[in-house]
């Protein structure tokens, strides 16, 4: 069985009350990357802590990466199921 490794690298940027995020997904020994961002705002009236946002924006920049994931990986199937001039089954993800 073949090992292989994919890292994501979340980067956050605080400006204010705006918290900012970018996950990178790199495959392949740095061959390919996908990208998901993520931003979360304070509300005025909450309290100040900044790890909150920090959290909040990578979450959604880690759930805009799977979506994009997801995306590649419908295409690819549809790829390869073209090539194989077979159908592609009606899949729930």
């Amino acid at each position: 069985m073949e090992a292989k490794e994919w890292t994501v690298q979340i980067n956050l940027a605080e400006v204010g009350d705006d918290t900012h995020a970018r996950a990178v997904l790199t495959t392949r020994d740095g061959q390919d990357r996908l990208t998901g961002i993520g931003h979360a705002r304070r509300n005025p009236t909450d309290p100040a802590v900044p790890e909150i946002g920090d959290e909040l924006a990578a979450s959604r920049a880690l759930a805009d990466l799977a979506d994009k994931l997801a995306v590649v990986t419908q295409r690819d199937i549809a790829e390869i199921a073209e090539i194989a001039g077979s159908p592609v089954a009606s899949r729930s993800w």
